[in-house]
């Protein structure tokens, strides 16, 4: 296997950190429709990166169980 991370691995930080970024425009903005926008786009951004994230996770290996 390889020591690159995948697409998903890194799609995944990278939605998060903009989904933080956008909070961080969402608790700035000035007008409630602005705030409004901004925080609708940072819960598309975390369901972005939980999707990549799922996918991740479904391409790890299964680990045995050890008894």
């Amino acid at each position: 296997m390889s020591s690159h991370p995948t697409l998903d691995a890194e799609l995944v930080v990278w939605w998060e950190c903009e989904a933080e970024r956008l909070e961080s425009l969402a608790s700035s903005a000035r007008f409630g429709v602005m705030r409004r926008h901004y925080a609708r786009k940072a819960a598309a951004a975390r369901a972005r990166a939980q999707v990549s994230r799922l996918r991740e996770q479904a391409r790890a290996p299964a680990r045995p169980v050890s008894t």
